[in-house]
């Protein structure tokens, strides 16, 4: 089952600030709730788990990153992620992400376009569930990542003209979450409510 996702965030945060979080596979990683890096095969292969707790119960997702590409000048980043857990259900996500001047103006957009493709358990609940739930984590990974973003210290002078970008400074990376799976569909229901009473009222 395929599901396709293209959103923008604001981010609270300069451009050089998002880019240093973008550029750093860890700390980009980090802000995606349960997931973590556990180790860097080389510049551009990783493998990682994403931790699901539903109730006391615990699901681990064992998988791997590939960069496909990151641009500088573009701040653009490209990625491949695929895991699967012992039950036999699994999920790739080819993404691509970019750094964008935003409205305001100390601030930027985080724009996003990803492929998700699941098996097993997981494509049973089907799009109407999958899009949702996907929507709810992209909107703490969102905030989250705005909140790395404003945490880098840089004090960087714009390009010049026709100039390449600055370098990423080093950004922090977040300490790893679990991924409390029943609040995101609570947040789901929630929203689901909001929309029927909205079309009722």
């Amino acid at each position: 089952m395929e599901v396709r996702l293209d959103k923008q965030y604001p981010i609270d945060a300069s451009i050089e600030q998002a880019w240093a979080v973008l550029a750093d596979v860890r700390a980009t990683a980090a802000c995606m709730p349960g997931a973590q890096i556990t180790e860097q095969l080389d510049d551009t292969h990783y493998k990682g788990i994403v931790k699901s707790k539903i109730g006391p119960a615990m699901m681990t997702f064992n998988g791997d990153i590939e960069v496909l590409g990151l641009d500088a000048g573009l701040r653009q980043l490209k990625m491949l992620g695929k895991g699967a857990d012992k039950s036999g259900s699994s999920a790739t996500m080819n993404l691509t992400a970019r750094i964008e001047p935003g409205d305001a103006a100390n601030g930027c957009r985080l724009v996003g376009e990803a492929v998700i493709v699941v098996s097993g358990k997981l494509a049973q609940f089907g799009s109407r569930l999958l899009v949702p739930v996907s929507d709810a984590m992209l909107k703490q990974f969102a905030g989250n990542f705005s909140a790395a973003a404003a945490a880098v210290a840089v004090a960087v002078a714009a390009p010049a003209a026709g100039s390449a970008p600055a370098a990423a400074p080093a950004a922090p990376v977040p300490q790893p979450t679990e991924l409390n799976a029943l609040a995101l569909m609570w947040q789901v229901v929630k929203a689901w409510f909001a929309r029927l009473f909205g079309r009722n009222a």
